[in-house]
């Protein structure tokens, strides 16, 4: 610690005080205890708890003195629980100041904060990371030079990323949402007989970008989305913080797979030539443009569903990988006895559907997954008992790893909840100033 004297230190919270040294506080796993380890003036412990007394070297936290004694078990034992007799939202209060989130609860009280704030529709957000400027009236005189061009730099960056940051970032996302409907009706609609016939082109010529093909209007439409996705790309990457990061970000991916593919289409039409074999053949470029039906993934900026289907898969990736698991255990064990009982054994009536392993894989899973189309089945007594089996197993295979897909689902939506009512408060200052 770089303020204060003495080899330990008080931590007074609610009256209940706590004796530590300094060297424990350095990497004490609540954040904002830790926080006080780099502070180099009182100033800069002012800012972490509410008063200091330098004479007894006491930092005094005007908290609840019962919730951080079962938040200080937590520290020593690794096991976070509610205080009983008070209010979940109030202590998931206390863990949010003092630096815990959601996750270090015991899953029976992270349930029970699910439900808790699923009824009550009452979100709380971790405190602003103390690197980034108060907003108050004290720090105006404190900006740095660089601090009017960071300032437009971050509000730009807010209004491509965040769609209800402001008003200037809802017209935007309209904009852009607008883009995505209109190229993926002419994505469609381009597929449709009707569409080709008064050109009276076969698939291949239709798959070209020849100039005549830029001059008719579906072309100029195509044109004028990749231009708008294109400039709106390129601007997001200019005002990002890291640009390492943005690339790596699996929508700016996707972008990136949604655009390209023109790009590459009409290079290839420049420098080989519209009667080129590769025109001709067609296949590449239909392959290509047919990826912009990624585009619809475009959405998930601007739905709140979308971002928490994929905020849960990617934090639940070891349930899918759990879930795939037994899928595969499973198709490996009923494949094996259902080609053995209406193939392999010589009853006199042999099952051709069922000639190999592979083959009754195809059966194992859509009879798993309980859709059954019905295109192969069992005609043995043993094999049809092996396919009730089979199907009740998949029933409860898939259903084991639901909760805590459900579990992660919930908290997802929260916090993503949460961040979209932050910035609604945003816009509606914006609103009223």
């Amino acid at each position: 610690m770089n303020f204060g004297r003495g080899p330990s230190v008080v931590l007074n919270v609610g009256g209940t005080r706590y004796s530590f040294s300094r060297e424990v506080l350095k990497d004490f796993p609540l954040r904002r205890v830790s926080r006080l380890h780099g502070c180099l003036s009182e100033q800069d412990v002012l800012e972490v708890c509410d008063d200091y007394d330098r004479e007894r070297n006491e930092y005094f936290f005007d908290r609840h003195s019962e919730a951080f004694g079962f938040i200080m078990l937590y520290v020593r034992h690794g096991h976070l629980r509610f205080v009983p007799h008070m209010c979940e939202l109030s202590f998931y209060n206390e863990m949010i100041y003092w630096g815990l989130e959601g996750s270090h609860l015991d899953y029976c009280c992270q349930r029970r904060l699910d439900d808790r704030m699923s009824e009550t529709c009452t979100y709380y957000s971790a405190e602003e990371p103390p690197g980034e400027p108060a907003g108050g009236p004290e720090g105006k005189g404190r900006r740095p030079p660089g601090a009017e061009g960071g300032k437009w730099l971050e509000r730009m960056r807010r209004t491509f990323e965040e769609p209800t940051s402001s008003v200037a970032a809802q017209v935007l996302a309209t904009v852009s949402i607008l883009f995505v409907i209109v190229s993926m009706v002419v994505l469609c609609a381009s597929t449709l007989p009707e569409w080709r016939a008064p050109e009276n082109r076969s698939v291949e010529e239709q798959s070209r970008y020849t100039a005549e093909s830029v001059r008719e209007p579906s072309g100029i439409i195509e044109a004028i989305c990749i231009g708008w996705f294109t400039a709106e790309c390129i601007v997001r990457f200019i005002v990002s913080k890291n640009k390492c990061e943005f690339v790596r970000r699996p929508l700016n991916i996707i972008d990136l797979l949604a655009i390209t593919p023109y790009y590459i289409s009409v290079l290839m039409t420049v420098f080989t030539g519209e009667n080129s074999q590769l025109q001709r053949a067609g296949v590449t470029l239909r392959v290509l443009r047919m990826m912009r039906i990624f585009w619809v993934i475009k959405l998930a900026r601007h739905f709140i569903g979308l971002q928490t289907l994929g905020l849960t898969l990617k934090r639940c990736y070891r349930e899918m990988v759990m879930l795939l698991v037994f899928i595969c255990v499973a198709m490996a064990i009923f494949s094996a006895l259902s080609q053995l009982l209406e193939n392999g054994l010589d009853l006199g009536t042999k099952n051709k559907d069922y000639a190999s392993i592979p083959a009754a894989c195809w059966w194992v899973i859509i009879s798993m997954t309980t859709v059954g189309y019905g295109d192969m089945c069992p005609i043995t007594v043993p094999g049809r008992i092996l396919g009730g089996i089979c199907v009740v197993s998949g029933i409860v295979l898939l259903a084991l790893p639901i909760t805590f897909i459900y579990h992660s689902f919930v908290q997802c939506y929260h916090e993503l909840k949460f961040r979209s009512a932050r910035y609604s408060r945003s816009l509606s200052a914006e609103f009223l100033n």
